[in-house]
């Protein structure tokens, strides 16, 4: 069984046991589990269900391995360049996002 959800302004195909990072959102601090109702496509092998644009009453719940604080990972470090063609005109900035890791435990259709 697997679901696409839609997190932080982006999808995730994700099924249970699965460990995904996810953009920052607005936990407490000491929450242990997530809820995610954005469901848009849940499939078991043989049934699927395709909302419009989400499943009304499907939710996905993922757990953090040391509550929502300890769970922040960071991204690779990304070095974006600007740059023109005239003398001493070139500009490099480093950049790393940080992500929340879920652990999906179940999904509910």
């Amino acid at each position: 069984m697997y679901a696409v959800i839609e997190q932080g302004g982006k999808q995730y195909k994700v099924s249970a046991g699965d460990v995904i990072n996810i953009e920052l959102a607005d936990v407490p601090p000491t929450a242990e589990t997530m809820e995610m109702d954005k469901v848009l496509f849940i499939s078991d092998g043989e049934k699927i269900q395709m909302g419009t644009p989400y499943l009304e009453k499907a939710k996905v719940i993922g757990t953090f391995k040391t509550g929502a604080q300890g769970a922040q990972v960071k991204g690779p470090k990304l070095y974006p360049t600007h740059f023109r063609r005239r003398k001493n005109s070139s500009r490099k900035i480093g950049h790393r996002q940080k992500y929340l890791q879920v652990t999906i435990e179940s999904i509910h259709a």
